[in-house]
């Protein structure tokens, strides 16, 4: 009997599910208070991406003739994007409930959020003080009548649409525009505390109470303002100038996705429909486009930086980075990972001890070289500053820094041209890939031979994620593997010559058909009776080429066991086709991002840590390294933490077809925490 290998959840249906998973963290009660209303925010900034991202994809492909469309389209797009939008719809009931339940528990712990209406005098007095001293500043109103580019409205911004009116009437009404300057400023104002209780104004509500100070001087006595924000098309449009340098033909392309098409239109519900007219015609947004009425406050990412307002009892308990007992203060760090290789778990565990460590190399009088990519760099880098000063010591620096990471390109653009200005040599974008691999490699002369130190990370080189993205990060001098690493930086300059590997896993040469053979080991030790299993842990699982493998590895046997954080197309539980498959997610304080693999493989296990998901672009379309893992007592320590996040029953989900994101194992047994587990489980290996 033959079986149907393709079955798939859509992956935008799946993404949708996992950002309700993040959704659910604002509604749970076990989430402490003010954390709440920041997973709002989380939840807010991702799903303003998607729409930049995903629907800006479908847009493009409803524009397509339907014999344009890609083959591999099998889903109608316009149906696609009426699943999606009804989706979000009913998210969106939900988030706004959320939203008015937290508020009104921040209430009852006298944390006040207060609008125009509701300040006292002395309130409104600071107020008026804060606009006249900072806010004033930054305010540029643009009369609707004059606006002359509608791509003047940037994409991610928020913009009150002010209505002026004069109460005797001698004057016709008049329509203005105000970007809220979230950007230069907080968009939170607190206000003095009074009777112990903590007030909290938004930056908008503050303009809606001073807008008689903007446009008075013009007659008007009558104004009300209601919230607006326009998601723009992400996507860069490159050409192919070869006169022109890869990075000023991305920096037009930067600049021409603030100008993209709208994809999404959302509005404070009670603007009046004349208003919303005279908007909607002024930008020409039809009702074809998404437009979606919505409350009074929009960019709910703001609130992941909700206020510090000393209220730590409703907010995570504290978790200072943890040491590491292979890694002991004022220690030579390349000597000990000479000796015995280290992994650090973050944010579990300092993130210092890679900045250490590069600070070491720059002034070690043996280093010859550091090389290291980029992918994502921290706002104010102290690894950006190791490697200037490294450059400055006379070290050879060079960095791979990916110019093409999503919404970055600016930032990276800059970065690149700060380190160049050191001294720091950095190797240009591959055209046609986009190098996703966390690599640094330390080159030292030792007794006149070359000893190379290494380091493979699952996250990028950034030490304000690592305060809350969790990864590993391997540090090594076994020569095979760190040889190996020096080797992925010569394939970035040489680039037309294909390195052999013989340890390191390097897309998009060999990931696919690595973890494919491995499969197929497993499905020939289950065939003859023996064990077989694989516990994969990752972030994204999107190719369907490998879960047909997936299905067909449990058809045979093999015992599949995954964590998956995001999207997740394949289907398990499905009986004859993935019945030996379990999937979980979990989504909690820290975003799980680290991706582990461990294969049976006859009872002698092989383990591996790196960068790459299991997504097409993972395989095939970018530089991505995973690497083996040899030392047996981190083997220990990797086997160790899957099994605590296998046994939470908290934070985890269980993925399924029908997408409901049933808690797994709730109220029974011992509650398990898999994040709070692990950070008791490192500080205890201190401790011993």
């Amino acid at each position: 009997m033959s079986i149907n290998l393709d079955r798939f959840i859509n992956r935008e249906i799946s993404w949708l599910s996992f950002n309700d998973r993040v959704l659910q963290e604002a509604i749970d009660t076990a989430t402490p208070l003010i954390e709440r209303i920041k997973f709002l925010g989380i939840y807010s900034n991702n799903r303003d991406e998607f729409f930049r991202v995903r629907v800006g994809t479908i847009n493009r492909m409803i524009n397509l003739p339907a014999d344009q469309l890609p083959g591999k389209v099998k889903e109608d797009p316009q149906a696609l994007l009426e699943n999606i939008i009804s989706i979000v719809a009913h998210q969106e009931q939900i988030f706004t409930s959320a939203y008015r339940k937290i508020v009104s528990e921040l209430a009852r712990e006298n944390i006040m959020l207060v609008n125009e209406t509701q300040l006292t005098p002395d309130q409104g007095d600071y107020v008026k003080q804060f606009f006249e001293n900072q806010l004033r500043q930054y305010l540029f109103p643009i009369m609707l009548k004059n606006l002359q580019k509608v791509t003047s409205i940037k994409d991610g911004s928020i913009y009150l649409a002010v209505e002026m009116c004069s109460s005797s009437h001698d004057l016709r009404d008049d329509y203005a525009l105000i970007k809220v300057p979230t950007k230069s400023l907080s968009r939170f104002l607190i206000l003095p505390e009074k009777d112990d209780r903590k007030y909290i104004m938004l930056l908008d509500d503050v303009i809606r109470y001073c807008l008689k100070d903007i446009f008075a001087i013009f007659g008007f006595d009558t104004f009300r303002a209601y919230t607006f924000k326009i998601t723009r098309d992400a996507e860069l449009d490159i050409d192919n100038d070869v006169s022109r340098s890869f990075i000023e033909l991305l920096s037009e392309g930067v600049k021409q996705r603030k100008k993209g098409a709208p994809v999404r239109f959302v509005y404070d519900g009670t603007m009046p429909d004349k208003f919303l007219n005279k908007i909607s015609r002024k930008f020409k947004i039809s009702e074809s486009d998404n437009i979606r009425s919505g409350g009074r406050y929009h960019n709910f990412k703001d609130f992941m930086a909700f206020p510090d307002i000393g209220r730590k009892d409703l907010e995570y308990p504290p978790f200072p980075p943890l040491s590491h007992k292979d890694l002991p203060p004022n220690h030579s760090i390349l000597n000990v990972i000479r000796k015995k290789d280290v992994m650090l778990h973050f944010p579990y565990q300092s993130f210092h001890y890679i900045i250490d460590l590069l600070r070491e190399a720059s002034i070690d009088p043996l280093v010859t070289s550091i090389r290291m990519t980029f992918y994502r760099a921290a706002k104010y880098s102290n690894v950006v500053n190791a490697l200037v000063n490294a450059a400055r010591n006379g070290k050879s620096v060079t960095v791979f820094l990916e110019i093409q990471a999503r919404f970055d390109e600016e930032a990276n653009m800059t970065l690149a041209r700060k380190l160049q200005d050191e001294g720091v040599r950095i190797v240009p974008t591959i055209p046609g890939f986009k190098v996703h691999s966390k690599l640094i490699s330390i080159a030292r002369n030792e007794g006149g031979n070359i000893v190379y130190y290494a380091n493979i990370s699952t996250g990028n080189f950034n030490e304000s994620t690592a305060r809350v993205y969790a990864d590993e990060s391997l540090l090594t001098a076994r020569q095979e593997i760190a040889t190996e690493v020096e080797r992925v930086f010569a394939l970035f300059e040489e680039r037309y010559s294909q390195p052999v590997f013989n340890h390191l896993i390097v897309a998009p040469f060999y990931l696919r058909t690595f973890f494919e053979k491995l499969l197929d080991n497993e499905m020939r030790n289950a065939r003859r009776g023996k064990e077989a299993w694989a516990i994969i842990k990752i972030n994204n699982l999107v190719d369907k080429k490998i879960v047909r493998k997936l299905y067909m590895a449990s058809r045979a046997g093999v015992k599949i066991t995954m964590i998956v954080r995001g999207i997740c197309i394949l289907i398990p539980g499905i009986r004859n086709l993935s019945e030996n498959i379990t999937v979980t997610s979990i989504v909690d304080r820290f975003l799980e991002h680290s991706r582990v693999l461990v294969f049976c493989n006859g009872g002698d296990k092989l383990w591996f840590t790196g960068s790459a998901d299991w997504m097409p672009r993972n395989f095939d379309h970018r530089i991505e390294v995973m690497t083996p893992v040899y030392d047996p007592d981190i083997r220990d320590e990797l086997w160790d933490m899957l099994q605590i996040q296998l046994s939470d029953n908290c934070k985890a989900r269980i993925i399924s077809e029908n997408q409901l994101n049933r808690y797994k194992g709730q109220g029974r047994g011992k509650p398990v925490r898999a994040q709070f587990a692990l950070y008791d489980y490192f500080r205890k290996k201190i401790q011993n």
